[in-house]
């Protein structure tokens, strides 16, 4: 069964920095994109960025080009979202997400980490 586990959430001051992992079984990054969706209390979820299955081609929302990355770690099954200079309205839970390839919509969602920034 295909499951994705977030962990790194935490609190943290505007400015700072943190790294997300989001542990993957059962998926093959090569036949999936993969993505980071956030959800902040009251508000719609959010889509943050993603990493194409078919070439590693990268999207990010308006709100955090320059600021947050993706990266894929193959070989440990780990996929990362890389937030600096965070600020207060990036406080959300933040989601990990696969979308098979040629398929519509993300199927595979992990549980969430709190992320929340301070000020």
């Amino acid at each position: 069964q295909a499951q994705m586990v977030e962990s790194g959430g935490g609190l943290v001051q505007a400015g700072g920095s943190l790294r997300l992992s989001c542990a993957a079984s059962g998926i093959t990054f090569s036949r999936y994109t993969m993505g980071w969706f956030r959800q902040a209390p009251g508000k719609e979820r959010e889509f943050v960025g993603q990493l194409s299955w078919n070439g590693g081609g990268h999207t990010y929302s308006d709100s955090v080009k320059g600021r947050f990355s993706i990266s894929i770690d193959s070989a440990e099954k780990t996929l990362y979202l890389q937030m600096n200079n965070l600020k207060p309205e990036d406080t959300a839970v933040y989601y990990c997400a696969a979308r098979r390839a040629f398929s519509a919509g993300f199927s595979i969602w992990g549980q969430g980490t709190q992320v929340t920034v301070s000020s």
